[in-house]
Formats: structure tokens, sequence, C-alpha cells
């Protein structure tokens, strides 16, 4: 029962912290945009960066679906 609570506590502490972050990366975007002449550079960067990071687990997921099928299939077919 303690291993729950301590895992429940550790879940919702977690998220409180990371929900906290979005708040303040929205504000330095919008004031590095805002204080920008020509292009905002660091708001680009950033944008490219969650793109990034989001793209990441489906590389690799899918790099793991190929390898996976091309092992089922040459169990199957005897290659």
């Amino acid at each position: 029962m303690k291993r729950i609570l301590a895992t429940l506590a550790l879940t919702i502490f977690a998220a409180l912290s990371v929900g906290a972050q979005c708040p303040m990366c929205k504000a330095a975007l919008t004031s590095s945009r805002d204080n920008a002449k020509n292009k905002p550079v660091v708001g680009n960067g950033i944008n490219k960066g969650i793109l990034m990071l989001l793209a990441t687990p489906y590389v690799l997921l899918g790099t793991a679906g190929v390898f996976f099928y091309q092992y089922r299939r040459r169990q199957k077919y005897g290659k």
C-alpha cells in the first residue's frame, strides 16, 4: 500500500513540475519574438527542437517494427 501511495505522489508531483514548464517556454518565446527585429531565431530553434523530440519515439518504434517484420518474415518463409 505504501508503494502505491508513493508512486501516486511521485506521479502527481512530476506532472505538476512538467506542466509548470510550458508557460515558461511560452513566455521566453513571446519575449524573444517581440524583441527580434528581422527573424525570431530563438522561437524557430525551440520549435524545431520540439518537433525533433516529437518524432524520436515514432522513428524508434518504426525501426523496431521493421526489424520485427523482417524477423517474422524470415521465420515464416525460411529465408
